[in-house]
């Protein structure tokens, strides 16, 4: 499973090499401020953020973005199995979610289909930052729904003496997960280096017993999910000059995934990524600047589905490059702003039996500036972007069959512009209200796809007369904070006037049903809420803890529910504390989905309750954490609103499970 650019690496000797380097001394971590979303770093913001970190991401952590975030506010996944699991936010995913890394873009195919793996392993990040809502100003068109931003510090971005790092290792879950990722850094307040190695080999999925549906027609009953074993691993390496106002530096990452197609029991997918990085930041200049950062990435993806022959059907290659500048200026009549550049240069060929799009190659050059102005009572934000991107096809290769046509290419220039303002009523109480209208150029598959998608079951068509995607979006929550104690109930609509959606036209082709992407007026509106609230003081301490959201989802074109929406889901926890020991216990609960489309069946609502006991203590000198979680306690048997079709039935949620973990800091 190595990847040839770094054959030979493996999980053990590495972690054995980074405890006998380990010393006493403690590495530097960043200030707890939001960063995604946030340029200004400022305190507060008016776009709803989640932010996952510290002991909250390890009992949190999944093998997937997907997973780990799933039940957050706003938040569900596309659940294709527990390998492909893409993060969906207020309803909306694919290419209207931006997945992000140190808030740099990365090249892969997971928007393109439900069965590709997001290449990020939660396992080496530090902290999972999610924005819900249109982010289309700060990250283009493709976040016009939110943001998932997850950041290591594979470049380090803060002055480092002596040597620490942490292990940490894990085994059980649903998925019988092995896993365990190590990283060391060592510095001597100028010169910083990282180094981190992760592996993760996990079984078919326990479910509780089902029937699986296939095609339409019922297998044999069972509690395992077919073809969900997965193997992967990885490493990167990093280095650092840093400065008390900055810091420049340049790392190099690799991920080698092997995982099973649920949908295909005898297809295996192997995923290989390298990404390499650079970035620095200057803060304090002088001047009319007064702090400068930027990025660039460049990344290699291949994505090849190996056959039960040991055949490769197709393979996705996906590279490209992606640089982002962004400068701020000091204060002009009251307003402090930053202005910025964001470029990307993406190649992607899908070839095989089974690849439904052409070659193509997308480019894209985005200008934004936002501006922010505090007074009595509060603070307002205005910002603007404009794009330009440019979409080719390569048509048909030479001497193959007819299928993409001819060489061709579009044009389109999106523009985005948000006004939001946070009024505080007091200390405590505060008011965000937000405006905005974001335009989405379409993707190179909803202009040129023309094939059966294997992952949907489908005949696919794209459209290349497509404009871009237009929507306005508003938004108004009122919230509460007093120390850790806080509480945000927000309400949001979102009007498009020509949704790129993938619809059935009724015709067979190829003996699948034929879909194509077409604009159609929709509208999205929901509802979020979200808590804390402590119940105890001494000398124990128990807080209650607890979210809900819906969203509903319109084509009003046609009348019907927008499709893969997730149901009302609530969740309701109780955390105690006492000195070492944290133990929560959560129920969460998904509706029934009876809102979809003629094309879909209902879902069944779903309860489930989940325990976490954690201790830290010392382990010699060093700071170690050792968890266990039992999920689905009641092994209750659930599905996924926000899968397809073809694959909710085939795959049910986890099962009943028990997991544990152990991770030092030195």
């Amino acid at each position: 499973m190595s990847s040839p650019a770094l054959a030979g690496w493996r999980l053990a000797p590495v972690v054995a090499g980074l405890l006998a380097a380990a010393a006493q001394a403690q590495t530097s971590t960043l200030a707890p401020v939001q960063i995604t979303g946030n340029p200004l770093r400022a305190e507060e913001s008016a776009a709803p953020a989640t932010v996952l970190r510290g002991d909250e991401l390890v009992l949190r952590r999944g093998s997937s973005l997907g997973e780990t975030l799933a039940g957050q506010p706003g938040v569900s996944s596309t659940w294709f199995g527990p390998n492909a699991n893409r993060p969906v936010i207020r309803g909306l995913d694919g290419d209207r979610i931006r997945i992000l890394e140190n808030a740099g873009a990365s090249f892969d195919a997971s928007s393109l289909s439900f069965d590709h793996a997001v290449p990020i392993d939660p396992l080496v990040v530090e902290r999972i930052e999610v924005l819900r809502g249109p982010a289309a100003l700060l990250y283009g068109g493709s976040a016009v729904g939110g943001v998932v931003n997850s950041i290591d510090n594979r470049i380090p971005r803060q002055p480092v003496q002596g040597v620490g790092g942490a292990v940490e290792a894990r085994v059980g879950g649903a998925d019988a997960e092995r896993g365990g990722a190590a990283l060391v850094e060592s510095g001597n307040g100028a010169l910083a280096l990282h180094v981190d190695a992760f592996g993760r080999e996990t079984s078919d999925l326990r479910v509780p017993r089902h029937t699986p549906v296939a095609d339409g027609q019922a297998l044999d009953p069972t509690t395992r999910v077919r073809n969900a074993a997965s193997r992967a691993n990885g490493a990167a390496l990093g280095v650092s000059r840093t400065w008390n106002d900055g810091y420049l530096g340049v790392s190099l990452d690799q991920l080698d995934s092997r995982y099973g197609a649920v949908a295909e029991p005898d297809t295996v997918i192997r995923l290989q990524r390298e990404h390499l990085a650079l970035a620095g930041e200057q803060r304090g200049l002088g001047g009319f600047w007064r702090t400068v950062r930027g990025q660039i990435g460049r990344t290699v993806y291949q994505h090849r589905e190996i056959e039960g022959t040991g055949e490769v059907g197709t393979t996705f290659d996906h590279r490209g490059t992606a640089g982002r500048l962004e400068a701020e200026h000091a204060p002009v009549a009251g307003w402090r702003g930053v202005v910025g550049l964001q470029a990307e240069d993406g190649r992607f060929a899908a070839l095989g039996e089974e690849a439904f799009v052409p070659s193509t190659r997308t480019r894209a050059l985005g200008a934004f500036v936002l501006e922010e102005r505090a007074w009595s009572q509060g603070t307002f934000n205005a910002g603007l972007r404009v794009e330009h991107v440019k979409v080719w096809s390569a048509g048909d290769a030479p001497g193959a069959d007819p299928q993409f046509g001819a060489a061709t290419e579009r044009r389109f220039t999106p523009a985005s512009a948000s006004l939001s303002h946070l009024w505080k009523l007091d200390a405590a109480w505060g008011v965000a209200t937000t405006a905005s209208f974001t335009q989405r150029a379409p993707t190179s598959f909803e202009l040129f796809a023309n094939g059966v998608h294997a992952a949907t079951g489908a005949y696919e068509r794209g459209d290349t007369g497509l404009s871009a995607e237009r929507s306005r979006q508003l938004e108004l929550a009122l919230q509460w904070q007093r120390g850790e104690e806080r509480l945000r109930v927000g309400v949001f609509e979102a009007w498009f006037g020509n949704y790129i959606a993938l619809e059935p036209t009724g015709a067979t082709v190829e003996d699948v049903p034929e879909y194509v992407f077409r604009a159609v007026r929709a509208r999205l509106r929901g509802i979020e809420l979200e808590g804390r609230k402590r119940l105890l003081d001494a000398p124990w301490t128990l807080d209650l803890t607890g979210n809900a959201s819906l969203t509903r989802g319109t084509d009003r074109d046609s009348g019907e529910p927008l499709p893969r929406i997730g149901p009302l889901r609530a969740t309701l926890g109780l955390e105690a504390r006492q000195g070492p020991w944290r133990l929560g216990a959560e129920v969460d609960h998904a509706a029934r989905q009876n809102q979809v489309p003629a094309t879909d069946t209902p879902t069944p609502g779903w309860t489930m309750v989940n325990l976490s006991l954690a201790r830290r203590f010392t382990l010699g000198s060093n700071d170690a954490l050792w968890f266990v979680k039992a999920a689905n306690l009641g092994d209750t048997l659930a599905y996924s609103a926000s899968a397809v079709p073809t694959i909710r039935e085939l795959a049910p949620l986890p099962g009943r499970s028990l997991k544990t973990g152990l991770r030092v800091v030195f």
